[in-house]
């Protein structure tokens, strides 16, 4: 294990290489783990990434601030910044753990990067925690829009629709697939004014919601940027066009491609 390379990768040399294997160390490969050290590191890792928000975003109010801490201090933030530094080929795990795959999970990866920026409080300080942490996120928010970050479809097809003066989107529960223990519900959504209808699937009536509105934002955003005048109402025995497709999604944080279909409807 090259724990030299790691720390050319975090962009920083401890000085007590006991505290680097600490934080590498998971509760199933022995009673000195990185537990402690990720409660540490997560109080860290939110001061720092709310100052860097607080710095950048002048003009933001509290709520889209806290909105956009949460989004990048989630798991799969963190997991994927894990993913970049190739975390899991240093991690030190219980044999159980790597018969099952324990060094791929995301739960493991993200607690370990937390582990990790504890570790570095400890070796020297809050600065060095610091900037090890600006260099992962400013990169990130600088490819980011601020106002949509962290907002599930459903409220960015609302924003969206709203700011063409539209009428809301309707949701409606068309079928319910599978076992009652592993229903899948299938659900429409409508934006009469744009002649949509959009159908999403979901393990949840909630995921099948989010779903079908990102289909239908896609696909509202397309038919806007073709037709300038599609958000004003159409002449009677105008030509329709009709949008349908289908989105499948498996929980409530886990969007997945979408398939769409179009076709003319008559007049």
């Amino acid at each position: 294990m090259n724990l030299q390379l790691l720390q050319t990768r975090l962009g920083y040399t401890f000085q007590d290489a006991g505290l680097l294997q600490q934080a590498l160390t998971h509760r199933s490969h022995s009673s000195l783990h990185n537990e402690r050290l990720e409660f540490l590191g997560d109080s860290i890792l939110n001061c720092v990434v709310a100052s860097i928000l607080y710095e950048r975003f002048k003009a933001i109010d509290e709520g889209d601030l806290s909105r956009l801490r949460a989004n990048l201090v989630k798991q799969q933030s963190l997991y994927e910044i894990a993913q970049k530094l190739e975390l899991s080929q240093f991690l030190r795990l219980g044999e159980g753990e790597l018969k099952s795959g324990g060094f791929r999970r995301p739960s493991i990866l993200a607690d370990t990067l937390e582990a990790l920026l504890g570790a570095i409080f400890l070796d020297t300080g809050f600065d060095a925690a610091s900037t090890v942490i600006r260099a992962f996120y400013i990169p990130i928010l600088d490819s980011v829009d601020p106002q949509t970050l962290g907002k599930d479809a459903k409220t960015l097809l609302q924003e969206f629709l709203q700011s063409k003066k539209i009428s809301l989107p309707q949701y409606n529960v068309v079928a319910t697939h599978g076992a009652a223990h592993s229903q899948e519900f299938e659900i429409e959504c409508l934006v009469p004014k744009l002649n949509i209808q959009v159908y999403g699937r979901g393990g949840s009536r909630r995921a099948g919601e989010q779903a079908a509105a990102k289909l239908a934002l896609d696909v509202a955003e397309q038919a806007l940027l073709k037709s300038p005048a599609a958000n004003r109402k159409p002449k009677p025995r105008a030509a329709q066009l009709k949008l349908a497709g289908i989105a499948t999604i498996q929980s409530d944080d886990a969007a997945v491609a979408a398939h769409t279909q179009q076709k003319s409807t008559p007049a």
